[in-house]
């Protein structure tokens, strides 16, 4: 059972009075708290037509459309280099994608890590260019999927990927005029055609 507040009798009331007006306050400084601000209704400016047609009209339950761009950060091998110029006659590259051509000179990479097969490319391209070789065939072999343990895929084939780029860069890009995926008659796209500049 709880028990009522006692009321304050008139000479206590008059002490309280008396302490409260003598109090000071301990943050004079500090602004007084401010009125109430009426919220007021907000009005979106209208969008601009040119961002509405980002957007298509969609209904709902309609399933997502697939997104027309696929997003591969590194394309394959094959598709790299078909997007690369032209920079040799054009009827003896076709010919050379077709296999019509037969290379002066191969070189199997297959069971090489990378590191050796760096230097065995670099030494074969500079030793065919300087014997006046035209077209040779490097072969990598199309990998086989070796265990994966890391959050990111790996892609299949170390060489197969590595060979392109090693073959644009120095020492060997200066003596490269064209690099194609080879004919299936050659290896298919575990092999490469290689096409040298002339000797001056």
């Amino acid at each position: 059972m709880s028990r009522r507040p006692r009321s304050l009798h008139p000479e206590e009331r008059e002490l309280w009075h008396k302490v409260a007006s003598s109090a000071r306050a301990l943050h004079p400084d500090r602004p007084e708290r401010p009125e109430r601000v009426e919220l007021r209704e907000l009005t979106l400016a209208p969008t601009p037509k040119k961002t509405m047609n980002l957007f298509h009209a969609f209904k709902v339950g309609e399933k997502a459309r697939p997104h027309p761009v696929p997003h591969d950060l590194a394309p394959a091998p094959r598709d790299h280099l078909a997007a690369q110029p032209l920079r040799m006659d054009r009827k003896t590259f076709e010919r050379m994608a077709r296999g019509k051509l037969q290379p002066e000179a191969r070189i199997d990479l297959h069971g090489m890590t990378v590191a050796e097969a760096h230097g065995e490319l670099i030494r074969f391209v500079l030793n065919a260019h300087t014997d006046g070789l035209r077209l040779i065939l490097v072969i990598t072999g199309k990998g086989k999927r070796g265990d994966d343990h890391g959050p990111i895929p790996q892609r299949m084939g170390a060489l197969r990927h590595q060979v392109p780029h090693w073959l644009a860069l120095p020492p060997l890009g200066s003596a490269i005029l064209q690099v194609t995926t080879a004919s299936l008659k050659h290896g298919g796209e575990g092999a490469y055609y290689v096409y040298l500049r002339r000797t001056r």
